[in-house]
């Protein structure tokens, strides 16, 4: 994934302190740096000595920079108009295309500026604008999205809007991003209430927000507050894109369940009623030549991951999540448990989706 942080030189951060988090970022592989240059609390004096540092700094670890456009932004850079190649030459790689563009604009655009990408606002899309670039014969290789974020409590966006937005995007062959807020970071100027897209992440970690995100359909995750903690950007880089990601507890101490559950799954076509069924699981046991002894084979709540032992024969290693309770079966394994809070995460695991697991070494059984 092409995970992103936020930059916002002259307002809440210091000098350092915002060179030190991009550099942090880079370390952590995350790769693109959000940036708003007309915020009417910046410190436009501050921002203006600022920016050229950190955008040389990004060129140095080839980070994408996103900027919104606007003619406040212009007239902040001094660009007498609006002209890509000016903002590409200060470092700015990506644009992001707002309001007073037409559909027309943005196709001419798409291909007279290769060396650039342009990006479309993902919460204000319809299906109407998406058909005139499409009509005007857009160049959607050029061309992703990033939702908004919002710093008022109460307006963020609901999960079927964005599902809705992301759907519409996607249709296009066009990427989507979207923010997550910091809870134990510095949150940003001036209401400090967290900059969620999601009305329902303001108060929520932001590594279990960016993992919802990702269910949800998006394709990259931006931290979008000022000052984020080395966990939080530390999660986001090792955020895993193509899989819907559960946080689990073991509950046994066998290897063989153990190196079973490390690894990826699918979620099988044939949708099952009463549980999530893994494609791999039985093969991937048959190449680990192992068996499954009985072990905990207890009832089967929603959220347990459970193992077929060798009482269920050729069965042995299907693994499940199960949906539905069921009582105890000598046959099945309870080999974990996922957390309360992710049992609404089973709803996204649809067939054709893949699914890991991770356990949390310090609590769980070894």
């Amino acid at each position: 994934m092409e995970n992103g942080i936020s930059l916002y030189p002259g307002l809440d951060n210091t000098p350092d302190e915002n060179l030190l988090l991009l550099t942090r970022a880079a370390r952590a592989g995350i790769s693109r740096i959000f940036t708003s240059l007309h915020i009417p609390e910046t410190n436009v004096n501050a921002l203006k000595k600022e920016i050229g540092v950190l955008l040389k700094a990004a060129r140095h670890r080839h980070m994408e920079v996103i900027s919104d456009v606007s003619p406040a932004t212009l007239k902040l850079l001094g660009l007498p108009e609006f002209n890509p190649t000016a903002f590409r030459m200060l470092g700015i790689t990506t644009l992001r295309l707002d309001y007073g563009f037409s559909a027309e604009e943005i196709a001419s655009l798409s291909h007279r500026f290769p060396e650039m990408r342009f990006q479309l606002n993902a919460s204000t899309i319809t299906h109407r604008l998406l058909q005139d670039l499409q009509d005007a014969g857009t160049d959607f290789a050029r061309i992703d999205a990033l939702h908004n974020f919002y710093p008022r409590r109460g307006t963020g966006l609901s999960e079927q809007a964005l599902v809705h937005a992301n759907i519409l995007l996607h249709h296009y062959g066009i990427r989507v991003g979207a923010f997550v807020p910091s809870q134990d970071g510095r949150r940003r100027s001036p209401l400090k209430d967290g900059l969620p897209t999601l009305e329902e992440h303001r108060d929520e970690a932001a590594e279990v927000s960016a993992r919802h995100l990702v269910a949800l359909g998006c394709d990259s995750v931006f931290l979008a507050d000022s000052l984020p903690t080395d966990e939080e950007i530390a999660a986001l880089g090792a955020l895993k894109g193509d899989q819907i990601t559960l946080r689990a507890r073991l509950l046994t101490k066998d290897p063989v369940q153990r190196k079973l559950l490390s690894h990826t799954f699918t979620s099988r076509l044939d949708e099952a009623r009463d549980a999530i069924r893994a494609q791999e699981s039985r093969p991937l046991l048959k190449k680990m030549n192992a068996v499954i002894e009985q072990d905990n084979a207890t009832m089967r709540p929603i959220g347990a991951i459970t193992i077929d032992n060798k009482g269920y024969g050729r069965y042995m290693g299907e693994l499940q999540i199960i949906r539905t309770p069921q009582e105890a079966d000598p046959r099945t394994n309870v080999a974990a448990m996922i957390d309360e809070s992710e049992c609404n995460m089973l709803q996204y695991i649809t067939p054709g989706r893949k699914f890991s697991f991770q356990f949390d070494a310090e609590t769980d059984i070894i």
